[in-house]
C-alpha cells in the first residue's frame, strides 16, 4: 500500500507530557498503513549538500536545553535504514552530491516517532534539509515520492507557527498571540484549497509575519511533505490543530 506523505508540528521534548496532543499523534499513526521504513526532515537539520544521518545504531542528538534532565535520558533505539539510504541516493540526479554522517535523530525527528511507534521497530533515517527555498524542497519532495511505494513513510517535520521570540507566556496552555493565530488560519485556508503557490509566497502573503517565522526554517519542511504528494494542488487532510504555548501544532496528510 502506498503510504502517505506528513507534515508535522513537531513541538518540544514536552509534548509528550500533553495528553491531547499525545493522543492525536496516536490517532494519527493508528490510521495509517505500518511503514516499511521512515524517512524524516526536520527544521532542526539543515546542511548543503544534501546529508543523510546513521544508518546503522542511530542515535539521538539532544539538540536542546533549560528542560529537566529526564528530557536527556529518552532512548528510542529505531534500526537503520541503509536501503533506504541507498534508494534515496538512487533518486537524486547525477549532478547531486549525497553525502553520509553518523549524525542521529534530533528532537524534531524523535519525538514524535517517540509517541507514534513507540516500539522503536521501524527503521528510520534522517535526512538534512539542504535548502529552505519552497521550490527546491517541492522538487525534492517529488523526487523522493517513489519511496512511497515501497512503503516509505515521509515526514517533514517543523511547526506551524514557531516566533518563540515573540512569546511571553511559556506555558502549554496558553493562549495564542493574534501573530499565531492568522497565520495558522491563513496557513489552513491556503492548504484547503490546495493553494501551493500561496503557501510558497508566505514570506509576502501571510498575515502574522515576520512574528510567525522570524526565521523560516520551521516553515520549509511542508514543503518536501507537497512535493512528495501524488498532487500537490489537492487538499490535504488536516487531522491536528490548535496550539501549544500559543504557537500552532496544525499538521496534515498529503495523499
Amino acid at each position: 500500500m502506498r503510504m502517505p506523505a506528513l507534515f508535522l508540528s513537531h513541538g518540544a521534548p514536552p509534548l509528550v507530557d500533553d495528553p491531547t496532543w499525545v493522543a492525536q499523534l496516536q490517532e494519527l499513526a493508528a490510521g495509517l498503513p505500518r511503514p516499511k521504513a521512515i524517512l524524516v526532515a526536520s527544521a532542526h537539520w539543515e546542511s548543503a549538500p544534501l546529508m543523510l544521518g546513521a544508518t546503522s545504531t542511530v542515535p539521538l542528538v539532544y539538540d536542546f536545553g533549560g528542560f529537566a534532565q529526564r528530557y536527556y535520558e529518552v532512548q528510542y533505539r529505531a534500526p537503520g535504514a541503509p536501503a533506504l539510504a541507498e534508494s534515496v541516493r538512487k533518486l537524486m540526479p547525477d549532478h547531486r552530491t549525497v553525502a553520509q554522517t553518523d549524525r542521529g535523530l534530533d528532537h524534531g525527528a524523535y519525538v514524535p516517532l517517540t509517541v507514534m511507534y513507540p516500539d522503536a521497530d521501524i527503521p528510520v533515517l534522517q535526512m538534512s534539509l539542504p535548502t529552505l527555498e519552497p521550490d527546491a524542497l517541492l522538487d525534492l519532495g517529488r523526487r523522493l515520492a517513489p519511496l512511497r511505494d515501497e512503503g516509505v513513510l515521509i515526514i517533514g517535520s517543523g511547526f506551524t507557527t514557531h516566533g518563540l521570540p515573540f512569546l511571553r507566556d511559556w506555558r502549554p496552555d496558553a493562549a495564542a498571540p493574534g501573530w499565531s493565530r492568522e497565520f495558522d488560519a491563513w496557513a489552513a485556508e491556503a492548504l484547503s484549497r490546495g493553494a501551493v503557490d500561496e503557501l510558497a509566497d508566505f514570506r509576502e502573503r501571510a498575515p502574522g509575519m515576520p512574528y510567525a517565522h522570524p526565521t523560516i526554517e520551521h516553515f520549509a519542511p511542508m514543503f518536501l511533505t507537497l512535493g512528495a504528494s501524488e498532487d500537490p494542488a489537492q487538499a490535504p487532510a488536516q487531522p491536528i490543530d490548535g496550539f501549544w504555548m500559543g504557537l500552532a501544532k496544525r499538521s496534515f496528510l498529503a495523499g
